[in-house]
């Protein structure tokens, strides 16, 4: 049943990018409704999150949950900068989200090689 895994995770993925290059098609065609900014944004954000998960589970042994944090955090990171220095929508906790972001993917990097290094 292995493949279930995979079919989940490839299921996961393809949502994944449908959130991350146009969740305003996520929302007509799934929810029959319009997104706003803000929804768009966290349209974004949900698509890195099952990205990531996708990862996660994805059954190669090569994948490790240590890979997909660490592809989550990262790209949650550019993404809430890159909201942070277009301007468009900044809330009073979105530079310290950048920066716990910032610091849990050097985190995970480090435990990443050194876990290589083991």
């Amino acid at each position: 049943m292995r493949w279930v895994t995979a079919a989940a995770a490839a299921e996961a993925a393809a949502t994944s990018l449908i959130l991350l290059l146009s969740p305003a098609l996520f929302g007509r065609l799934i929810l029959g409704a319009e997104l706003s900014e803000p929804g768009e944004a966290l349209g974004r954000l949900t698509g890195i999150a099952l990205l990531s998960f996708a990862l996660a589970c994805w059954p190669k042994p090569a994948t490790k949950p240590n890979l997909a944090m660490l592809v989550y955090n990262l790209l949650a990171a550019l993404y809430l900068g890159y909201l942070g220095i277009d301007g468009t929508s900044v809330g009073m906790l979105l530079w310290p989200a950048v920066a716990l972001h910032l610091v849990l993917t050097a985190l995970l990097a480090a435990a990443r090689l050194a876990a290589k290094r083991a």
